[in-house]
């Protein structure tokens, strides 16, 4: 079941270590009090979640710019929940947006363990398709910047995840190559196909434990991770 000849681990951030959509809900909540919007939160959420990750695709795709992403996201989601907002009101939260959300720095349960379990056989490293702006941040106040030797953002490479220039210029900068490395994240386009096109060995985060029909190593929670490393 071990993997056997890995040197080096790359782990996504959002979604995997990083719990986006714990810390993404109390931002949103801290905002519609700041800017008096007077909306369900869970209403807004349940259109709002969907809505970003459509979003997410086109910017990995290249179809759309940051600052699109940003506007059409929050847009899309008021009009699906009936709820009117100036464009200027949703300029203004989408920037509240990355300023506070990374005031709210909650982990996956046992990021801590497994991190400090996997540093004393492996090097980890971060290969992540947010922005660069924030990601670094997230790292530094939830406290788990010290575990990785490098980190690999989209907006460093040009390219985003699953395109596998990210991918070789993460595994130039560790310093390692394609059969000794495995990729770890939560999106099975992004992290695990974008891995395995190129050679790569990957594991599957998924806390849904969605049933694949491939032959992909998954797990739904972080300490499973010990059974392949």
């Amino acid at each position: 079941m071990k993997i056997n000849g890995i040197t080096d681990v790359f782990f996504d951030l959002d979604h995997t270590l990083w719990d986006f959509d714990k810390n993404s809900a109390l931002t949103f909540e801290k905002i519609f009090k700041l800017n008096n919007i007077e909306l369900e939160l869970d209403d807004f959420l349940s259109h709002y979640k969907p809505i970003n990750l459509k979003y997410w695709k086109l910017y990995r795709e290249e179809k759309i710019e940051k600052e699109a992403l940003r506007f059409n996201r929050l847009n899309d989601a008021f009009l699906a929940a009936n709820h009117k907002v100036e464009d200027d009101l949703i300029l203004k939260i989408s920037d509240d947006y990355i300023k506070y959300l990374t005031t709210f720095n909650n982990v996956f349960q046992d990021t801590f363990h497994i991190l400090d379990y996997l540093k004393l056989n492996y090097n980890l490293h971060i290969i992540t398709n947010g922005f660069d702006e924030i990601q670094h941040k997230k790292l530094t106040k939830s406290n788990i910047n010290h575990y990785f030797k490098t980190v690999t953002n989209s907006e460093m490479v040009g390219v985003k995840k699953p395109n596998p220039k990210i991918f070789n210029y993460a595994l130039t900068m560790a310093n390692t190559e394609i059969d000794k490395s495995v990729m770890i994240g939560d999106s099975l386009e992004a992290d695990v196909l974008g891995a395995t096109n190129i050679g790569m060995q990957a594991i599957f985060f998924d806390v849904h434990n969605t049933d694949l029909d491939i032959g992909i190593k998954q797990v739904n929670n972080l300490i499973s991770l010990k059974k392949y490393l």
